[in-house]
């Protein structure tokens, strides 16, 4: 499902009335002629329309992000997939005022960045990283790994943003990232360990443990490179349960 499929960023219009225009063929930003909804609403999806429409020549997703409901912004991700930044973060513990970030993994096209504590993690990559991605991807990170790095790091991170922990529940799947991964059937290494290894981990590494460092990250990029996959499922599954399920059958 792309952003032109949408009309819920619209002010007035409920999944209810999206649906209603979906179901009357109006599946596509193109098919809107008006004729199923009153005027005033025909008119402000005209405006929606013609402005989002410069947006997304743009490459631009951050004013539906905006407008979009934290459960619904998986469909942002069709439209930016190649730009899209898949991003988690190690920490000290759970509070960001006294605790420390230790290790960052963002993948991006293919490609696993890593960077860590003390060596080349810093507020310039972070920002340079961010700024060059059309749309972040989480795991609880609109809670947890976004609040961390702007306070730890002085960071506005503007980003338009998919928790995928929302989508996730919209679908029934609940639990943490590795127990959804295997309920979906997505296999990953290190099965065994969890965020109370990660911080030993690292308490090892300052204790002069280079393996342990090696394993932490492994264990980081292995958090951020099975969203790619988990996006894609969630993306389809909810793309046939919102939108398929609504089209008129041919």
């Amino acid at each position: 499902m792309r952003i032109e499929n949408s009309f819920i960023p619209v002010r007035g219009v409920g999944e209810k009335t999206e649906r209603r225009l979906w179901e009357a063929g109006v599946t596509h930003w193109d098919e809107f002629d008006g004729s199923v909804v009153g005027e005033t609403l025909a008119d402000r999806i005209d405006a929606f329309i013609e402005e989002g429409q410069r947006h997304l020549d743009r490459g631009d997703v951050s004013p539906f992000a905006e407008k979009l409901p934290a459960a619904s912004r998986w469909r942002l991700y069709e439209n930016v997939r190649e730009e899209t930044c898949f991003l988690d973060i190690e920490t000290t513990g759970l509070d960001a005022s006294c605790n420390d970030v230790t290790t960052v993994s963002l993948h991006r096209g293919g490609e696993t960045k890593t960077f860590v504590k003390g060596r080349d993690l810093t507020a310039d990559r972070l920002g340079r990283e961010l700024e060059s991605s059309a749309l972040l991807v989480t795991f609880n990170g609109q809670r947890f790994d976004v609040p961390f790095l702007e306070t730890c790091y002085d960071l506005d991170v503007s980003v338009p943003h998919v928790d995928l922990m929302y989508p996730c529940k919209k679908l029934g799947l609940d639990g943490g990232l590795k127990q959804i991964e295997r309920d979906v059937g997505i296999d990953r290494e290190l099965d065994d360990l969890s965020g109370r290894d990660a911080v030993r981990l690292w308490h090892e590494y300052e204790r002069g443990d280079e393996s342990a460092l090696e394993t932490l990250v492994e264990y980081n990029r292995a958090d951020t490179r099975n969203m790619e996959p988990l996006m894609d499922v969630v993306a389809d599954r909810l793309h046939e349960r919102v939108f398929e399920a609504a089209r008129p059958s041919e």
